[in-house]
């Protein structure tokens, strides 16, 4: 069954859209477009980022530049040592009630209760705090005082982590980071792109981007994500990798000798979403097997445990899920063929 006509004009809509927040963004920060196609891949696949990069990289800048532009509520969490779930999620304080001249309970909303979060070096504060955010992605909602509240919709979180420093932190499990939809690594710009960089920050001021999007219209655009057709070759194929990434008698070789835990269901969940949103931003209404690989690496690189003896020899999550994206068969001429409609 082919989607409704609305739903083709939304979803041309949506590739349309996306191109120009691309360019949007891309006037206040220069480089990192993979890195800003997969933040708006998860953002319209109801995923989350996680975002790896050393200082300086305008990771903040980024994910501030993105509120503005889709008209987002937008709250900053510096995360310290001494961070408390209740400074994130919020408290019950004692207030006078005028018309009584009694105290009584109100509940202070946290920052947590914004459509955009950007959680700042979240492994420098402790697993207590970190658990706080992360039930608030799983459920979309917060307990305190006893009631649940839920929080606004769309509920976007990225999440910070600088590589170079790690005394003193406090490393996410990696059954936490499975709740990240990407693990987004930043790399230095070029050297076009950072001349470029000095160029349009130290001569004046930084453009300010065009608002686009509002939230109503960013949950229509979630909606039309999850009626993009998958055939079922790219449902075999995203199982393929991702069972690939498990040691076992069915995985290669090279998995079984260089993996201590391999990806989830959840891997394959999030292949499959993102494939949706990657054919839409390509002008396709139906997902091929180059998305599923395309979206691969960030989707898998925090799911793929390397053993002790792959760490001790160097080798990196990054290498053994590209070699995995080798070693799986891509289904030949399959990607031609009308495909079905996906879940």
């Amino acid at each position: 069954m082919p989607p409704a006509s609305g739903d083709l004009q939304a979803a041309k809509e949506l590739a349309a859209t996306c191109e120009r927040l691309t360019e949007q963004i891309g006037r206040v920060v220069i480089g990192q477009k993979a890195a800003v196609e997969q933040i708006l891949i998860a953002l319209f696949a109801r995923g989350h980022c996680l975002l790896v990069g050393v200082p300086g990289l305008a990771k903040t800048l980024l994910v501030s530049t993105v509120s503005k532009i889709l008209q987002l509520s937008f709250r900053r969490i510096q995360f310290t040592p001494d961070l408390m779930p209740s400074d994130i999620t919020g408290t019950d304080i004692l207030q006078d009630d005028p018309e009584t001249g009694r105290r009584k309970l109100v509940f202070l909303p946290g920052p947590i209760f914004a459509n955009l979060i950007l959680a700042d070096e979240i492994n420098r504060t402790p697993p207590k705090t970190q658990a706080a955010l992360l039930e608030a992605m799983q459920e979309q909602s917060v307990t305190a005082g006893g009631q649940t509240r839920p929080l606004p919709s769309p509920f976007f979180v990225l999440a910070t982590q600088n590589p170079i420093e790690q005394e003193g932190t406090y490393p996410l499990p990696e059954a936490q980071q499975d709740r990240f939809m990407f693990h987004i690594r930043l790399d230095y710009p070029a050297r076009a792109e950072e001349i470029e960089i000095m160029k349009a920050t130290t001569a004046g001021k930084v453009p300010d981007p065009v608002p686009m999007l509002d939230a109503k219209q960013i949950l229509r655009m979630q909606e039309i994500v999850r009626q993009v057709v998958v055939g079922e070759h790219v449902f075999s194929y995203a199982a393929d990798l991702v069972r690939a990434t498990r040691p076992g008698d069915q995985s290669p070789k090279f998995v079984r000798e260089l993996v201590s835990w391999g990806a989830g269901p959840r891997a394959s969940q999030f292949l499959i979403l993102g494939g949706k949103v990657r054919a839409i931003l390509r002008g396709r209404l139906h997902v091929t097997t180059e998305d599923i690989q395309e979206i691969a690496l960030p989707v898998l690189r925090h799911r793929v445990m390397p053993s002790f003896g792959a760490e001790a020899d160097g080798v990196t999550s990054d290498q053994i899920v590209r070699r995995v994206i080798e070693a799986v068969a891509v289904p030949a001429g399959k990607d031609e063929v009308k495909p079905r409609r996906g879940g």
